[in-house]
């Protein structure tokens, strides 16, 4: 049973939309790729930017925000994998089931 009124097999269980939502307002703390089911990178994002802000004091942090600013932009690129991924990964759960 969904919830969504989608039938199994039927678009995405996942927005492309709110997830570009979310890495446009919030992509430096990867919400964008939480919400997708990357957890752990997206935690990973979080701990760079944290990581960075806090290191700005002996100038190294410019180097991780630099890093964590090429990932976001590439992450524009990735969504729409990331979602089909999560699709069929969430399609091979439901067929074991």
């Amino acid at each position: 049973m969904t919830y969504n009124n989608q039938l199994p097999g039927e678009g995405s269980a996942k927005s492309v939309g709110l997830a570009y939502l979310l890495w446009a307002f919030l992509g430096g703390f990867g919400a964008h790729r939480m919400y997708v089911g990357r957890v752990g990178s997206g935690f990973g994002q979080l701990a760079l930017l944290i990581g960075s802000i806090v290191a700005l004091k002996i100038v190294v942090g410019l180097i991780g925000l630099i890093v964590l600013s090429i990932w976001w932009i590439a992450d524009a690129f990735l969504i729409p994998g990331m979602i089909r991924a999560y699709d069929e990964k969430q399609a091979k759960d439901d067929g074991a089931r």
